[in-house]
């Protein structure tokens, strides 16, 4: 599966060998991995979804990455549930015969996932975390 949202944390070397397995077609692997910052008021951040619709956004950004990029196979995990600060968030792996498409495509994810994705995410000790304008900005270029 190209998507995944789960609770548990992953293993980027698993991840990536299991893109590459077998494969000598693949000239590029990108991976992008997101890390819980500390933040002002704790040490955790919980992050909420609503299962089926989450899973469907994030697979429809994939088709667009794929769509705009020659790519081999892509790779989307985000976590949900109560995340210590250090703790890994995201994983985005594109694989493509040419470093470019790969670079690009998983900016163009990123850029997305940071400002459309549908996670509500809540700092310990304070509110709810809206899209920061510098994310809504760069959401811009790929227009």
């Amino acid at each position: 599966m190209a998507v995944s949202v789960q609770s548990e944390d992953f293993d980027v070397g698993a991840e990536m060998a299991a893109i590459t397995a077998g494969r000598t077609d693949i000239g590029a692997l990108v991976s992008f991995t997101g890390l819980v910052r500390d933040m002002p008021n704790g040490s955790e951040m919980v992050l909420e979804h609503y299962p089926g619709m989450t899973e469907k956004a994030l697979e429809k950004i994939e088709a667009e990455a794929r769509g705009r990029w020659e790519l081999q196979d892509c790779r989307i995990i985000h976590r949900f549930g109560a995340l210590d600060a250090g703790a890994q968030i995201v994983l985005v792996l594109t694989a493509s015969p040419h470093r470019h498409a790969a670079f690009e495509a998983a900016a163009f994810i990123m850029d997305f996932l940071k400002s459309r994705a549908p996670f509500w995410k809540k700092e310990a000790g304070s509110g709810w975390v809206d899209a920061r304008e510098a994310d809504e900005a760069a959401l811009g270029r790929w227009d």
